[in-house]
């Protein structure tokens, strides 16, 4: 049987043991498909809240610019007819896809932040007591070691390196199949982030729970309590893309993106290796870097797996569809 000719990538299940199982293409017009959709939401809410995307702001040009460069590598290398070409041909076409769901959510969690009402933090701080987490404690052990800052706040900022190292390898080994399904997850797991978002406003644990001088200022600060108001009051003139802050604190995204990126990495040894200790000491540094109460990092972890399980099921049913006889994707 030609597994190609009905949409299937024979792909290595473990790249140590080298397994060899079929897994369906998740047809790109799909992924295309459902991230339109949420632009279109997006779109709605910017007209709703009159808040505009500003392209003044020197992050607007750089956008336009790698949008433009990843198409013209898919657009050149379409017709791929060698290896260099396919990898050029996936990197650009994965490498937009990826760029458009962390444009729009970016901008989503600026439009859902003005719709929201009130903060939650007493209730995360009592789910925090109930799990028996001291995020005081952790906050000051950071403050009384330097050391600590530093290596926090670049393993908190690796959230902007792991997508795109997931992307580029799995394009150079020619995984496909994979980088579709790792896409898929990505996006749901931001559509749940977002839909759960207006349910949990909150300042941030800082905010709520330090008082008085702030020793030291964690990579997100203190912008929640300041731009949500703001935001809320439509006080915002425009979403500056070149300094998009991270307003959403429950459910935590960079615990369920930490969650994606070692799933998707565990079946590859020499991507495992980097990514596994990357991202754990990301969750490691996002309490404090990102003010996070641990009760929003388990919601977080809780949209990673539904979202990672709901993106195997797809694609497992796709992959049973596919090897039908005469079936077409």
């Amino acid at each position: 049987m030609n597994y190609q000719s009905i949409g299937l990538d024979m792909e290595p299940n473990d790249t140590t043991h080298r397994l060899f199982e079929p897994q369906a293409l998740i047809p790109t017009r799909w992924l295309t498909l459902a991230v339109s959709a949420s632009g279109a939401v997006v779109l709605g809410l910017m007209i709703h809240n009159r808040l505009a995307i500003s392209a003044h702001d020197w992050g607007f040009p750089a956008l336009v610019a790698m949008c433009a460069l990843l198409a013209g590598l898919r657009v050149w290398a379409r017709d791929a007819a060698t290896l260099w070409q396919s990898r050029c041909r996936d990197f650009g076409e994965h490498g937009l896809l990826l760029i458009a769901i962390c444009t729009l959510g970016g901008v989503a969690s600026y439009e859902a932040a003005g719709e929201t009402t009130g903060f939650v933090d007493p209730m995360l701080a009592r789910l925090d007591g109930c799990l028996h987490f001291d995020w005081l404690s952790w906050y000051t052990m950071v403050v009384r070691h330097p050391v600590l800052q530093y290596l926090g706040a670049a393993a908190y900022g690796t959230i902007y390196v792991s997508p795109w190292v997931v992307v580029g390898w799995l394009a150079w080994t020619g995984q496909r199949a994979q980088a579709r399904r790792f896409l898929l997850t990505f996006w749901l797991a931001a559509v749940f982030t977002l839909a759960l978002f207006p349910l949990f406003p909150a300042k941030g644990a800082l905010e709520y729970l330090w008082h008085g001088p702030i020793p030291y200022m964690p990579t997100n600060g203190l912008y929640q309590g300041a731009l949500i108001p703001a935001l809320r009051a439509h006080t915002v003139d425009a979403i500056h893309l070149g300094s998009l802050r991270g307003l959403v604190c429950a459910p935590s995204f960079h615990t369920a993106s930490a969650t994606i990126f070692i799933a998707t990495a565990w079946s590859d040894l020499r991507l495992r290796r980097v990514l596994v200790p990357m991202n754990v000491a990301m969750l490691l540094s996002t309490p404090v870097e990102g003010t996070h109460y641990l009760s929003d990092m388990v919601m977080g972890l809780a949209v990673a797996l539904v979202a990672i399980a709901l993106a195997r099921a797809g694609s497992d049913w796709l992959t049973r569809w596919a090897l039908r006889p005469g079936a077409r994707i």
